[in-house]
């Protein structure tokens, strides 16, 4: 009968995760590359504002302020700065709620998902270079790991939030590829 696996085994392994992820993030973060990024994709948007417009594409139509601000669990007044600055760029715009008067709708235009596009084709032609020679299998099995590690820690994250009062959804996640 195998042993059962032993705690500091996991701990290492959380540590090794750990630091592979903070090095990846470093990376992908870096605001030289980021910069170079948005030159590539003609926009002057915020690291920020990239997860904003993300998040927006996967809402395909508007989304409330509220709404958007519990996806990317940050306070409505920081999305509706962004939004300010992205409505004076062109790549969303503001409507007024259907249901609710007093409300606003926000949506991606033609022209902020056409850059968001452009971004991540950038994105994508990185990662692909990145990736050369490692087999799609592997790849495939990084994705879902991963992304039941960001639904797991998404989890924790509002649980917490919630415990000190912070008013947040628990179901929502931040846009994919964020």
């Amino acid at each position: 009968m195998p042993d059962a696996e032993d705690p500091a085994d996991e701990r290492t392994t959380a540590s090794e995760l750990e630091a592979v992820l903070a090095t990846l993030a470093y990376l992908l973060t870096r605001s030289q590359h980021h910069e170079r990024q948005m030159t590539r994709a003609g926009i002057t948007a915020a690291r920020s504002d990239v997860y904003l417009l993300r998040a927006l594409a996967e809402a395909e139509g508007s989304s409330r302020v509220g709404d958007l601000a519990d996806r990317l669990m940050v306070k409505p007044s920081h999305v509706t700065r962004q939004i300010d600055r992205l409505q004076g760029q062109e790549l969303v715009e503001r409507t007024q709620d259907a249901t609710d008067r007093r409300a606003r709708q926000v949506e991606l235009t033609t022209e902020g998902r056409a850059v968001l596009d452009r971004l991540k084709q950038a994105n994508i032609i990185g990662l692909a270079g990145a990736l050369d020679g490692v087999p799609a299998p592997d790849v495939a099995a990084t994705v879902n790991v991963l992304r039941h590690l960001i639904h797991r820690y998404v989890q924790r994250v509002r649980t917490t939030m919630a415990s000190e009062g912070e008013d947040r959804r628990a179901d929502a996640l931040p846009p994919q590829g964020c």
